[in-house]
């Protein structure tokens, strides 16, 4: 199978990494060429995924246009941050299927990314590729299971054809909305449990309050949503935010323990020098739930924090001040 990837950043070029060492005939499409060039030389991406060799059989390029043609009749895989996904749907005219790998709500508007694909390219077959994983350990080839998700069987299937091996076990499901909730909401919760395991009075208690109420708080607005509870229990809610929350490779977790370490907000993402992407959904994410009613009380401190409203030991203090209720979702 042909294979583009768009996006060279540390989860693309994971995902590239492993279509290539499945036997896909895979190019890997960077926006800088200066980038593309350091690639197709070093055979590594030292700034995302330092330490791992590229395939031999995997292409770099910085042409769009040739990426696209690349991956007519195969797949295409969008792998840019959130905010270039519309533009990159866009840019796509033909009817072939899309998938993406994004986690967020796209800031102004608020949507998922399912939302933004039904206006860009509506009646499409298009999907989402989520689940527990860091990039690292997928481009080390390290046992990893991901979640397909699409309205279109077809389309969530072609994801288990590009990338379903030895190392790497795609499962597919037709809740897109659920898998999507789950990608954005956790990385707001991983700065939550970060800000929580970084402050000296807290303990292994708070931390398994915390992801369990979080979990509640993510199920809650992906059923408001349209999405089933189950979903929330599987790959791309329970799994990806037990590993964001508490895995040393989470950024968005290193976020929560810079913040409660005294940090800025523009001090950790200087110290970081990565995307978080729980930095830039925490606020729509809370709006998107306001709107519907939801409530999301880890979430809101969240924001508060990072807006610089409150102090960290603030947030955990509010959070625990909260009236006494009856567990539930």
């Amino acid at each position: 199978m042909k294979i583009a990837v768009l996006g060279a950043g540390a989860w693309g070029t994971a995902l590239a990494c492993a279509a290539a060492r499945g036997g896909h005939e895979t190019l890997l499409w960077a926006r800088d060429p200066e980038q593309a060039r350091a690639l197709r030389e070093q055979r590594c991406n030292r700034r995302y995924l330092d330490g791992v060799d590229l395939p031999e059989a995997l292409a770099i390029g910085a042409d769009h246009g040739a990426a696209l043609a690349h991956g007519q009749g195969g797949l295409t895989l969008i792998a840019t941050p959130m905010s270039a996904l519309r533009g990159q749907l866009a840019a796509v005219a033909d009817a072939r299927p899309l998938l993406w790998l994004c986690k967020g709500f796209e800031a102004g508007s608020g949507a998922l990314g399912h939302e933004v694909a039904r206006a860009v390219r509506p009646g499409r077959a298009v999907g989402v590729l989520s689940g527990p994983s860091f990039a690292l350990e997928v481009a080390r080839g390290q046992p990893t299971a991901l979640v397909a998700a699409s309205e279109d069987a077809d389309c969530a299937a072609l994801a288990v054809q590009a990338f379903h091996g030895p190392a790497l076990r795609v499962y597919t499901s037709s809740d897109i909305t659920g898998v999507e909730v789950g990608g954005a909401v956790k990385n707001v919760l991983a700065i939550a449990t970060g800000i929580l395991d970084g402050l000296p009075q807290a303990g292994l208690n708070a931390r398994a309050a915390l992801i369990t109420r979080g979990l509640a708080e993510m199920t809650r607005l992906g059923v408001a949503l349209g999405a089933r509870t189950e979903t929330f229990m599987g790959l791309s809610g329970l799994g990806d935010l037990v590993l964001t929350a508490t895995g040393d490779l989470s950024r968005n977790r290193r976020v929560g323990l810079l913040l409660a370490a005294g940090q800025t907000l523009e001090q950790v993402l200087k110290t970081l020098g990565h995307v978080a992407e729980g930095v830039l959904s925490a606020p729509t994410v809370l709006a998107r739930a306001r709107s519907l009613g939801v409530e999301m009380p880890i979430t809101e401190a969240v924001v508060s924090v990072i807006e610089g409203r409150i102090a960290p030991a603030e947030a955990v203090a509010r959070l625990m001040a909260r009236d006494a209720r009856a567990e539930a979702i």
